[in-house]
């Protein structure tokens, strides 16, 4: 294994830390839901960096398959981690094609979704009233929208097993804490929460409301 490439677990530590640290401030958990979330979230972060820059677990399964597919390839090197531009066979540098553009471009709008979701929702905690403005009015949970644009920014750029067998079990989770979270709403606004849920989408705009 290239030490140069992995066994960098300072890095594993620092940038799972960083990320973490990002969603935190901008989520600002309060309840048992809101820590689960990130909880969840944090564990996609951790199983990514790990084999970022720690142990490349993916690479090593898949190690057989790799070099019959890609013979004389270094398969330890940090680029073969960027799995869907060997497998593919894209052109260039994989820190510069569409693709990762595509990846960073997913990561730093999750993370804008986030912020710009808190400050409203913040608000109308605030003055005790329903969240819909700003991007509540488009959908009705931004800030798990948010999390999974973040998470498929990184399988865009980094796919593991770990992180694509956790990402469907993350999605999953973030739809049940959002129904309960619906059923908390409107217990406590009644009916005005039953006519926004009427006329916003849950998770993409546009998309099917609720009944």
């Amino acid at each position: 294994m290239e030490s140069q490439a992995y066994n960098l677990w300072w890095l594993v530590i620092l940038n799972a830390a960083i990320f973490v640290i990002f969603a935190f401030s901008f989520t600002k958990p309060r309840t048992k839901r809101d820590w689960r979330s990130l909880g969840a979230f944090s564990a996609f972060i951790l199983a990514l960096f790990t084999e970022m820059y720690g142990f490349p677990l993916t690479i090593y399964l898949l190690s057989g398959w790799l070099s019959s597919r890609f013979p004389g390839m270094d398969l330890y090197s940090h680029n073969m981690g960027h799995l869907w531009q060997t497998v593919f066979n894209l052109p260039g540098d994989p820190h510069l094609n569409l693709l990762h553009i595509l990846s960073i471009t997913a990561i730093f709008g999750g993370f804008w979704i986030l912020a710009s979701a808190w400050s409203v929702l913040y608000k109308a905690q605030r003055a005790g009233m329903l969240a819909t403005t700003g991007l509540y009015a488009k959908v009705r949970h931004p800030q798990y929208v948010g999390f999974v644009l973040i998470m498929i920014g990184f399988l865009l750029q980094w796919p593991t097993i770990p992180t694509l067998i956790l990402f469907p079990l993350l999605v999953y989770m973030y739809d049940k804490l959002a129904k309960t979270e619906e059923k908390e709403m409107l217990s406590q606004f009644g009916r005005v929460y039953k006519t926004y849920a009427a006329s916003v989408s849950a998770f993409w705009p546009g998309g099917r409301s609720a009944a």
